[in-house]
């Protein structure tokens, strides 16, 4: 772990429960473990990209510290302006407000994440208002540098969200985001519904923007592609836990779970000559609501054995700062990513 100092935020045991009803009387049969026991860390200034396929549990996992969803169980800590450490997990809705302008969102889809009855100065001026933070003139004057900083026009404030292209209106997004100069900004899938020449356009501009204004992010997103281009760190989820957490460049050039190195594979390389070793997953991803024995991905692993239906496996320090939840991760050797090979 860490020197305490430096993390910004971090999460202990956190799970998120949603419950099964059927019947009349809506009776609770079970429940959806779309987060089950996920811990992770971040230091201040630093990217966490959080990936995995659509389904795992990594947008609840967001929303969770954002206190979108109340968890069900578990601790987020994040560390307040003066050092303390408080734990978001456990406050009130009232409680949390004084919290919230830290932490701000960036939304996957940016064409319904902006109101289309607002103008642009009244969907990133919102918070400011709400906040107390600057109203009338000043209020202009912040909106108008925010816009500026994400490569937008002064002029576009007085515009609605339909006069502007989907990589725009993401950058818009974006300024709302830093309107109230957050220290975390979680970002869910902020690419993921743009062409991939816009895509890398935002990436950058999200990295110049945590060097201007040392922001700290989570990184959420299902492309292993993107995520490996933005994050200091990578964890990978599957069904509602962690697998596998590591650095960036020890995560894809030496994978230690069989699911990152599927993941792995389907990135695509620019090499005419390069034949494909693509690892193709049997069957589909179990259902949250009743996950199987042992190990959560053992009904589609190769390599997998009779323990891993018999014991779950806990996530385990295999190499220096690298984590793995599986029970070969020491003697498997996965294929991963050459560094310089895209």
């Amino acid at each position: 772990m860490e020197r305490e100092s430096e993390i910004l935020l971090e999460v202990n045991g956190l799970k998120k429960y949603f419950p099964v009803q059927r019947g009349i009387l809506r009776r609770t049969i079970g429940d959806v473990k779309a987060v089950d026991g996920v811990s992770f860390y971040i230091k201040e200034g630093e990217t966490l990209g959080l990936v995995g396929e659509s389904g795992c549990g990594k947008t609840t996992t967001g929303r969770c510290i954002l206190r979108v969803y109340d968890p069900t169980e578990g601790e987020i800590f994040f560390r307040t302006n003066d050092g303390a450490r408080i734990d978001l997990a456990k406050l009130k809705e009232k409680e949390f407000k004084e919290y919230r302008r830290n932490m701000q969102m960036i939304f996957q889809d940016p064409f319904s994440s902006l109101n289309p009855r607002m103008t642009i100065l009244e969907i990133i001026g919102e918070p400011l208002l709400v906040n107390n933070i600057a109203k009338g003139r000043e209020l202009e004057d912040r909106v108008a540098a925010a816009l500026v900083s994400v490569g937008l026009k002064e002029e576009y404030l007085r515009r609605y969200p339909h006069s502007f292209s989907g990589g725009q209106r993401q950058r818009i997004g974006i300024a709302r985001a830093i309107a109230l100069n957050p220290k975390l900004i979680v970002a869910d899938e902020p690419v993921s519904a743009l062409d991939v020449s816009v895509q890398a356009q935002t990436i950058n501009l999200l990295q110049d923007l945590q060097r201007e204004f040392h922001l700290t992010y989570l990184f959420i997103a299902h492309d292993m592609s993107v995520v490996r281009h933005i994050s200091d760190r990578i964890s990978v989820m599957y069904v509602g836990k962690l697998v596998e957490q590591a650095k960036t460049r020890e995560l894809i050039t030496s994978p230690k779970h069989p699911y990152t190195e599927a993941l792995l594979s389907a990135v695509p390389r620019p090499d005419p000559h390069y034949r494909s070793n693509r690892i193709i997953m049997s069957g589909e991803a179990p259902d949250p609501a009743s996950p199987p024995s042992g190990c959560v991905f053992r009904t589609r692993c190769k390599y997998g054995k009779e323990i891993c239906s018999a014991e779950v496996p806990s996530l385990r320090e295999v190499t220096p700062d690298h984590y793995a939840s599986c029970h070969f991760s020491d003697t498997l050797f996965l294929q991963g990513i050459l560094m310089g090979v895209t």
